[in-house]
């Protein structure tokens, strides 16, 4: 009996003791997998936002892209500035300084209504205005001893001679040009240009019967200081008609090409090399 009751414990059998050990890994197992799944449920960081810079230079090479499909009156690419030739004579014309642009065109409606109502001419006014600035530079030189004032300070003039020569150039240039376009012409190689320089003299044949050479002179310098500052501030109302125009005359000028103009015998396209 005292056997009995002081005996050991039963001790542990191989397999038990396996089943102790695959619990205990079991344990460690399910931990790091609930580990995992709590990593996968955490939200990442999202990519950082694409500066607005990035979006501002696409949107505005887009607008540009766009402003250079718009269509312009003949061809145009540039600003209404620069095709006048910028600088201060496309300032005038587009009136950037409202006291400079009044002045010229007052000036020359004023030399307008002298010539042309008035019916004063040309070498007379020169000569009075003359006689007047050379007597009045006269008696002051002469009296400004008597009446103790200093003389008249009158500025040396002097015309450059590279300003005379580049002038000189420029409108040769300009002279040959026009004379190798006429050529061109007058040989039959190009039927559109032919009509357009026919239209455009006998334009000017109608003008001229109508005005004489100053009054004509007078229109286009009064066109210059209308036309462009009221097309720079209307400029895309004006371009959208001209091209619905433009479309329509094109149609016109295919129809034209293809019973008239496709009939008539052209030149050859290229002189013969001796």
């Amino acid at each position: 009996m005292a056997e009995e009751g002081g005996a050991s414990p039963k001790p542990e059998t191989l397999m038990e003791k396996i089943a102790d050990k695959l619990h205990v890994g079991g344990g460690d197992g399910g931990s790091s997998s609930d580990s995992d799944a709590d990593e996968r449920k955490q939200p990442r960081p999202s990519a950082p936002p694409a500066p607005a810079e990035s979006f501002a230079g696409s949107a505005a090479a887009a607008a540009a892209e766009a402003k250079a499909r718009v269509f312009r009156l003949f061809g145009r690419e540039e600003p209404i500035h620069k095709v006048l030739g910028g600088g201060k004579p496309a300032d005038v014309f587009l009136w950037r300084n409202r006291n400079i642009s009044a002045g010229v065109l007052g000036g020359a409606t004023a030399i307008w209504i002298l010539f042309e109502l008035l019916g004063y001419h040309l070498l007379t006014f020169v000569c009075h205005g003359l006689i007047f600035s050379l007597g009045l530079l006269f008696l002051w030189s002469n009296a400004s001893s008597f009446i103790n004032k200093s003389s008249p300070r009158i500025p040396e003039v002097v015309i450059p001679e590279d300003l005379v020569v580049n002038i000189a150039l420029s409108t040769r240039y300009e002279i040959n040009r026009a004379f190798a376009n006429l050529r061109q012409i007058a040989l039959g190689r190009d039927i559109k240009k032919f009509l357009i320089v026919i239209a455009g003299l006998w334009l000017l044949s109608v003008l001229g019967s109508c005005c004489n050479f100053l009054t004509l002179l007078y229109i286009v310098f009064v066109v210059l200081h209308t036309v462009p500052i009221l097309y720079e501030k209307y400029e895309d109302q004006i371009d959208s008609y001209g091209e619905k125009g433009w479309v329509e005359i094109k149609k016109q000028y295919a129809v034209f090409d293809a019973k008239v103009l496709s009939k008539v015998p052209r030149g050859p396209l290229k002189d013969k090399k001796h």
